[in-house]
């Protein structure tokens, strides 16, 4: 999963709601991001509220997407048994029929966006000895505040 944009109210990122994913946030509107970045011992880890984005809001990101992602969002069933590369690459060939060239993509109603309303994030930095440092910033009656953890 991608992240797509980080916005004042939050961190948007899309997928079909049929997924996995999406099935859980339904059913517990809670997560947690995690950023690694392996090779310099760092990473983030936000957690909050999750809330579907409007449809304008798919809709305008759905838009920006190249062509053929587009096309696939309508040719994958994400998370679903395939019976064989070649079931995928017919329904790939049949979005194209669909949306000839030129013409305008539409968003599929089962595929949009999230956001992510952050309550908590906490940057780990790896240390000598496991002695990482980590911080939180934890947002309490509408201000953020700063704790050092204990690794």
């Amino acid at each position: 999963m991608l992240l797509k944009a980080l916005e004042p109210r939050g961190i948007d990122f899309f997928t079909n709601y049929g997924s996995r994913k999406s099935r859980e946030l339904t059913e517990n509107p809670r997560a947690a991001l995690v950023f690694p970045w392996h090779d310099m011992g760092r990473q983030v880890v936000v957690d909050g509220a999750v809330e579907r984005l409007s449809e304008r809001e798919s809709d305008a990101y759905f838009a920006t997407r190249p062509r053929g992602s587009q096309l696939s969002v309508w040719a994958s069933r994400q998370s679903t048994v395939l019976g064989s590369r070649e079931e995928l690459e017919a329904a790939y060939a049949q979005a194209e029929e669909r949306f000839p060239e030129g013409s305008a993509v539409s968003r599929p109603e089962w595929w949009g966006g999230w956001r992510l309303a952050p309550f908590s994030v906490e940057f780990w930095q790896g240390r000598p000895d496991r002695l990482h440092d980590r911080l939180r910033f934890r947002l309490a009656e509408g201000s953020w505040l700063v704790e050092r953890l204990s690794p």
